[in-house]
């Protein structure tokens, strides 16, 4: 799907993270078009909710009801939203490294519907600056 396609970005964010990050930074740098958002236009809908927490399972029941209200309150289709994975799932970072359910959490989107899945969000300078240090791993 072309950037342009996309009418709903959804971040899915760490449930374990999202109890001490209020998702301030990838919401910032979604309306600020910053970086891996730097693609999307102006008019372009934005929501964020956890995983469900470990192992992911509980993401599909979010998942399920997003997309029975996109049924009923629009005329968005499934293949024009793009789901952003965060950053503090899909990354080494100083909490901890790479969520290891990742990939189930991949399968439960797709069985989902959703097609258009972004590994990322916001990332800081800082973190940029050890994983070219190699202090952090690299995905």
């Amino acid at each position: 799907m072309k950037p342009v396609d996309t009418k709903y970005v959804i971040i899915i964010q760490c449930d374990i993270a999202h109890r001490r990050c209020s998702g301030f930074a990838c919401t910032n740098a979604f309306y600020d078009k910053e970086e891996i958002f730097e693609k999307y236009g102006d008019d372009i809908r934005y929501i964020s909710f956890t995983c469900g927490g470990c192992c992911g399972k509980g993401i599909s029941a979010k998942l399920e009801h997003f997309s029975k209200k996109l049924r009923s309150k629009t005329n968005i289709k499934k293949d024009e939203a793009a789901i952003h994975l965060a950053s503090c799932m899909v990354t080494d970072n100083h909490h901890y490294d790479r969520c290891p359910h990742v990939d189930y959490i991949k399968d439960i989107v797709s069985k989902k519907g959703y097609k258009n899945v972004v590994e990322g969000s916001y990332i800081s300078k800082n973190a940029k600056s050890k994983r070219e240090k190699s202090i952090y791993n690299s995905y």
